[in-house]
């Protein structure tokens, strides 16, 4: 097939997604441009091996940032998926819709239609929620959809003292921060299903491929045809030769963050002078192509445990043989998880009406490309701000699609985000130093003790903090009066009719949490505007906001 009514560009969270939905009632046909291989594996489909895919050449892009200025010029990596289903297929399978404001404040800077109640009802379309018997807000949930959501056994009791210690921390307790409540600590939530990884290709794709009116082309995408300002197709590298795909509908570009606006500019839409320099004729001059990239910046509070109980034991070649072979025969087992199981949404200061601080506990101290702390047994939490003020941006580094974009987050570019990174790092010490901790607490492994001072924390940062791979921004949803706005909010790209973009780039700013659960929902709902169809009605949901929130952190 070289030819259908619809072309989407990616089959990662949004790309399946909409894969499924355009392809459902089977009145059209969709071809879906995919440049990486094969999902199947132990690899992808393993939980526990997460560390694996996001570090390998064959499932990764291996972007990496320019010298970030303010974290000693170190050049941090950016793990995209180059694989059937895109980054849902290496990413830590965390669950985070987000918070109900952060999509009352999409709706508030230009993207009308979705506030948290446009979005909620395609949340609760996509979702599939098994709560395991532990409580939380079945009335908030979708129960018959294709992804799996599920909550991880917490056998460890270092899962339970990390909660017991955010409430004797002063903190809130939560059941379900998907649900009405996101503040507090509780059980945290994965696309894990029956021990695999419950991927976009999983719950999506690969269903709508057994369609006649779904096609995968594997091929390079190098630009959109545009014709008279429209969009027509795709070309495509697919070995030697370059192919057009035609278009008789509609162009979607569902490449991520980072390659959504490459493909844009490298086709004639973005900033005109930039395009120019690179020899580029521009087609429309939108500034806000590669504009306003926004991520989630993280530190891994690291402590050591007297107790041999963590991940830790396991972490040998006959520990991971086990726990493989276990999975492979029986899909459960320390194979099964993604041992993120325990979780925290927390308040920097008063005065913040929403969680701006998450927290992922781990019961091992270990780095995100698998390698374990030399000191042994430990137990970690990763935190971070969540709205970082700091804005980067995406640049063509050539003309050539081959060549990988320039990547510049701009990371800590603000005072504000040295303030919130500094309370992120000591509210994680107090809670660490709860009664719940000391049957395990041994020395503090990372920061130390020693790093006490605003200087040292700051120090500490700029040496040892890590993207948390999120991310979005750089084909920014908004009004079309808006200049620094990419797309309509119907993801329709401002200047070419039948192209849009529906990713993570076209967030206005970052949600509270993980992207791929609102990178699926943005394909769901966007579906529906392609389609013509009637948006699912709002449902006016209140969620819980913190009574103290003028006065107090917690």
């Amino acid at each position: 097939m070289t030819e259908a009514d619809y072309i989407i560009v990616g089959s990662g969270s949004a790309g399946s997604a909409l894969a499924y939905r355009l392809s459902e009632d089977g009145r059209h046909s969709v071809l879906v441009v995919e440049y990486g291989g094969t999902d199947a594996g132990p690899f992808i489909q393993m939980p526990a091996a997460l560390s694996y895919p996001m570090n390998m050449a064959l499932y990764d892009w291996g972007f990496v940032t320019e010298p970030e200025p303010h974290l000693n010029n170190r050049r941090l990596v950016v793990p995209r998926g180059k694989v059937l289903g895109g980054s849902s297929s290496i990413n830590g399978m965390v669950y985070v819709r987000g918070h109900a404001r952060d999509f009352d404040h999409w709706a508030e800077t230009g993207a009308d239609g979705w506030a948290f109640a446009d979005v909620l009802p395609y949340f609760k379309r996509m979702e599939n929620w098994h709560d395991g018997g532990h409580g939380g807000d079945p009335d908030w949930r979708g129960h018959d959809g294709p992804v799996h959501v599920s909550r991880g056994p917490r056998l460890n009791p270092l899962y339970h003292a990390f909660v017991k210690a955010g409430a004797e921390a002063g903190y809130e307790l939560t059941e379900d921060y998907n649900g009405q409540k996101q503040e507090g600590f509780g059980a945290m939530e994965a696309t894990i299903w029956k021990g695999r990884r419950w991927s976009a290709a999983n719950a999506y794709l690969r269903p709508a491929l057994k369609r006649s009116n779904l096609r995968i082309v594997r091929g390079l995408a190098q630009k959109v045809v545009i014709t008279e300002g429209r969009a027509t197709g795709i070309e495509i590298r697919r070995g030697s030769r370059t192919e057009t795909l035609t278009a008789r509908k509609e162009v979607i570009l569902a490449a991520s963050s980072i390659n959504s606006p490459k493909l844009l500019m490298l086709s004639g839409i973005g900033p005109a002078a930039h395009l120019k320099d690179h020899g580029v004729d521009v087609v429309a001059d939108r500034p806000g192509v590669g504009a306003n990239l926004q991520d989630h910046l993280e530190v891994y509070f690291q402590q050591a445990s007297t107790q041999p109980i963590t991940l830790f034991k396991h972490w040998n070649l006959m520990g991971k043989g086990w726990s493989g072979l276990q999975w492979l025969l029986t899909g459960t087992g320390l194979g099964a998880s993604n041992h993120f199981e325990s979780a925290g949404f927390i308040r920097s200061r008063a005065g913040i009406d929403y969680p701006d601080i998450q927290f992922h506990f781990l019961p091992m101290a270990v780095r995100y490309d698998g390698k374990a702390v030399a000191e042994g047994h430990g137990y970690q939490a990763h935190t971070g701000p969540m709205r970082a003020a700091s804005r980067g941006t995406i640049t063509l580094r050539s003309p050539q699609p081959c060549d990988a974009p320039v990547i510049r987050f701009n990371y800590m570019a603000e005072d504000q985000d040295w303030i919130d990174f500094r309370a992120c790092i000591r509210a994680t010490r107090q809670i660490f130093a709860q009664p719940a901790f000391a049957p395990y607490r041994g020395k503090e492994i990372q920061p130390g003790e020693d790093v006490q001072t605003d200087d040292q924390i700051d120090d500490f940062i700029r040496q040892h903090a890590e993207s948390a791979y999120h991310p979005c921004g750089t084909c920014k949803m908004g009004r079309r009066s808006d200049p620094s706005a990419v797309v309509d909010p119907h993801g329709r790209v401002i200047g070419v009719d039948a192209l849009r973009v529906v990713d993570s780039s076209i967030f206005p700013r970052i949600t509270n949490g993980s992207l791929n659960a609102p990178s699926i929902m943005v394909g769901e709902k966007i579906a529906d505007h392609i389609l013509g169809k009637d948006p699912l009605p709002p449902e006016n949901a209140e969620p819980w906001i913190n009574p103290r929130w003028e006065r107090s952190d917690r």
